[in-house]
């Protein structure tokens, strides 16, 4: 998620480098980096790996609270007009997405935190489901950034890569119908409040994805209006 070109965000920047633009960019790196690590603690995990998965979960926990900050950081930058109206707006819109994006790994998060303090077993089917499903979330965020990063470079590119974003959303969609299947197949097995906690975390997976559709359809209004 590192390797993001210091062209990102070109189609905003137009003129010049600013803070608000350095910020933003910072924002995106880190927004991405809350669901690599919300795919390791899953797979951590799904091995036994508590401690490994713990470390994960607050390394995310950390890296949301960063993002939380450069959000109010970029607003303030945006409040002082050094950018032109139509760019602090669209870039402003492209901060809340990634924002709510975040804010969803982290409601995933929280449900595996609750699952690992309590040693609950989960079912193997399961347990791959929801591997499976993080796993295209991270291509999710993986295509979305190389969408952001051909803004104002490659705008027919830039449509390519969102259109990826949905092809990977639509896996994450077809996983969530499988995980409620699993949770009725595996109803003997595991206890009414798990289920309940399995149930949120796969949840918020697929808000997750959803607001990477979401973000990726504003960056195709965007590129169109380039081509």
């Amino acid at each position: 998620m590192k390797t993001l070109s210091n062209r990102l965000l070109l189609w905003f920047e137009k003129r010049r480098k600013s803070k608000t633009l350095v910020l933003a960019k910072n924002l995106i790196i880190k927004a991405s980096d809350t669901v690599t690590e919300l795919e390791k603690a899953i797979r951590t995990f799904s091995e036994g790996k508590k401690l490994k998965a713990e470390k994960c979960i607050e390394r995310l926990f950390i890296t949301e609270v960063e993002i939380d900050e450069l959000r109010r950081s970029v607003f303030a930058e945006l409040s002082k007009g050094t950018l032109p109206m139509k760019y602090r707006e669209d870039l402003k819109a492209l901060i809340g997405r990634l924002d709510r994006l975040a804010d969803h790994v982290k409601d995933a998060a929280r449900s595996l935190k609750i699952l690992l303090e309590v040693d609950s077993v989960v079912p193997r089917e399961c347990l791959d489901i929801f591997l499976r499903m993080v796993k295209n979330l991270v291509e999710c965020t993986v295509f979305l950034n190389r969408s952001i990063e051909m803004l104002g470079i490659d705008p027919s590119n830039a449509i390519k890569f969102a259109l990826k974003v949905d092809e990977s959303e639509r896996l994450i969609d077809d996983d969530y119908l499988m995980a409620r299947i699993s949770f009725i197949k595996n109803s003997g097995k595991v206890d009414s409040p798990t289920f309940m906690v399995l149930k949120d975390l796969t949840d918020s997976i697929e808000h997750a994805a959803d607001m990477c559709a979401d973000t990726a359809d504003f960056i195709r209004i965007l590129a169109v209006g380039e081509v």
